[in-house]
């Protein structure tokens, strides 16, 4: 019972490590397209929103995207 234990501890952490990597990488990607939209240094507020709204809807197509898969 003991090594079941050890596996399943193991298997957990593995697990949750993947899950905190796969995190860092989707956080990284979306601040990345933030500090476009900053670097831009738009001339309006109208265009600024403009870049924003795109920053979302790429976001609404990935969330979409992985909820399908």
């Amino acid at each position: 019972m003991a090594s079941t234990d050890l596996f399943i501890k193991e298997y957990q952490e593995r697990f949750e490590k993947k899950i905190r990597e796969n995190e860092i990488v989707a956080l990284e990607h979306w601040k990345a397209q933030l500090d476009k939209v900053i670097a831009m240094r738009p001339d309006s507020v109208a265009s600024m929103q403009l870049q924003i709204t795109k920053v979302s809807e790429m976001m609404a197509n990935r969330i979409k995207i992985l909820k399908k898969g």
